[in-house]
């Protein structure tokens, strides 16, 4: 039952992604590195007035620190993507942990605003670029089945960090100021590194047993067998030679694979998120200026972002619950394509919001359909590409995702101060979100789903950690099949030529005895050319 068993002449086969067990553990670790990434470029923001006090500084010189994290998170993509092909999942989240806490431990001692920059923009920004991009290449390893399911509760790990780190950089800057509350920060970004280290990959010790089966086997195979004689066992000994100089050297490993944009649906989903993303922050920055604008007071002004937040915290699971359905799954792109449609549709109707009401409502809208594109937009991904290549896909992706964030937000603030009207930006961004959805969809319908040029099937067994160690484990099993294809014909050969070795033997004793019993030349020779004619006949028929 279950594995075969490797003395019976078959080998290992690969390990195949549990949905569940450590599995779980795993997703929590995703989920908390998902949480940083995402929620703490946010939560620093309530340390920038006393850095403006401190240093001398603007509001828009503050506000870099945010921008070169979320810069670095995106930016740096392929250089984690060429890392996890290289070193794997584990010892690059280990890295990531150490410079994102070293960073804000270091900038707890910055003097200037440009000390700031390079200590929690870019190294922390940085390590965690490192932590972020490995965990979901991790979570596609462990989950196939429950895969959109686990995504939407990593995702969800967004929201509740976003809600929780808040509050505590408040009482942290209150208590210890912005140094200590710093240096608190950078303490419990070394999380990081636990969760880095529970990202076991799946084809640990698989090497080992492989070896261990194929030294069983070929001991077996290559046993000499009673009544074989020397000459066939040399014959094998030959053969296996012959095959081990023509055997192909390993395949050297690719630091970042370009193939992917072989792929129309990678263009197609590269395309519609860089769309996207240029309309889909921008509602959630300008939201609190805005309705302090229509005259909310701000603490009710700032709770609709906690209202957003508390509203995601439940979209995401149920989305990736709705996605895991059977009858869904297969059309993930359509859905991920409705959540677009969604948020752009919330964006524009929600742009003549002119009281508290009105904006309540389009937050909890825009909640459940950020929620959704949040919770979808990596299993799509995934489903496009397959997991052998998921960790070169997002480091291209977060790299021209990192362009749309530098070019969106900005340009939606250089409107507001040029026109002074909040409602133009909520029909233009809202209107690039609905663009992207129906690029998505119709493409998708129409470049993928005709029978013209149709995508090769996508992978069922996700491969165990998506980097070096998974590809390694794959040529080495493939590697085994081919040793065991090659015994049994070299088993095979051994037979054949014992058995002709033999037969040669007997047929020269034969003839040798033929002579000794003299076929006589003269008055004899109607008996010997019977006789030895006979034994000829008989030597041919055996040939």
């Amino acid at each position: 039952m279950g594995r075969p068993d490797p003395e019976e002449g078959q080998q290992p086969a690969p390990v195949k992604p549990p949905d569940g067990g450590w599995g779980w553990i795993v997703l929590f670790g995703c989920f908390v590195i998902t949480g940083f990434s995402y929620a703490f470029p946010k939560a620093v923001s309530v340390y920038f007035k006393e850095l403006m006090k401190d240093f001398h500084v603007g509001y828009s010189d503050t506000a870099w620190i945010s921008s070169i994290m979320l810069a670095m998170l995106y930016g740096t993509g392929p250089v984690c993507s060429i890392m996890v092909n290289q070193f794997g999942c584990r010892p690059v989240m280990l890295i990531g942990g150490l410079l994102a806490s070293s960073g804000m431990i270091l900038a707890s001692f910055t003097t200037n605003i440009i000390e700031l920059y390079l200590t929690a923009g870019v190294l922390t920004g940085l390590g965690m670029a490192l932590n972020f991009q490995p965990s979901l290449i991790m979570l596609g390893t462990y989950f196939d089945k429950r895969r959109p399911l686990a995504n939407g509760l990593a995702a969800a790990g967004s929201p509740v960090f976003l809600s929780s780190l808040s509050p505590l950089g408040q009482v942290l800057l209150e208590k210890f100021g912005w140094r200590g509350g710093f240096l608190i920060m950078g303490g419990l970004l070394l999380n990081c590194c636990t969760c880095g280290a529970v990202m076991r990959p799946l084809d640990m010790g698989m090497k080992r047993k492989m070896e261990k089966a194929q030294d069983k086997y070929e001991a077996k195979e290559m046993l000499p067998v009673g009544g074989k004689s020397e000459e066939g066992i040399s014959t094998t000994d030959g053969t296996k030679k012959a095959k081990k100089t023509k055997k192909k050297p390993k395949k050297g490993k690719k630091l970042l694979d370009f193939s992917i944009f072989s792929n129309r649906g990678f263009i197609i989903y590269t395309i519609s998120k860089f769309i996207l993303v240029l309309g889909l922050f921008v509602p959630p920055i300008l939201l609190v200026n805005y309705a302090k604008d229509t005259g909310v007071p701000d603490t009710e002004a700032a709770f609709l972002l906690s209202i957003i937040g508390f509203i995601d915290i439940f979209a995401r699971p149920a989305c990736g619950m709705v996605a895991g359905l059977k009858w869904v799954r297969p059309h993930v792109a359509y859905l991920f394509s409705f959540a677009m449609l969604f948020n752009g549709l919330t964006d524009i109707c929600s742009a003549r919001a002119s009281n508290y009401t009105g904006l309540v409502i389009f937050c909890v809208f825009f909640g459940i359909s950020y929620g959704m594109v949040g919770a979808l937009q990596f299993e799509v991904l995934m489903a496009i590409v397959g997991s052998q290549k998921f960790s070169s896909a997002i480091g291209l992706v977060l790299l021209i995702e990192a362009f749309a964030v530098l070019i969106g937000p900005p340009s939606a603030g250089r409107l507001v101060d040029a026109l002074k009207n909040y409602e133009v930006i909520f029909y233009l961004a809202g209107s690039e979100v609905v663009l992207s959805a129906i690029f998505l969809a119709t493409a998708t319908y129409c470049c993928l789903n005709r029978g013209e040029n149709k995508e090769p099937p996508l992978e069922k067994n996700p491969s165990a950690g998506g980097g070096s160690d998974t590809e390694e484990a794959e040529s080495d099993v493939q590697e085994a099949e081919e040793h065991s294809s090659d015994n049994h014909q070299l088993a095979h050969s051994a037979d054949n030529t014992t058995v002709a070795a033999s037969e040669e033997a007997n047929h020269v004793s034969e003839e040798q005895s033929g002579e000794g019993g003299g076929c006589p030349e003269g008055d004899g020779e109607v008996l010997a050319q019977d006789g030895c004619n006979a034994d000829q006949m008989v030597e041919r028929d055996r040939f």
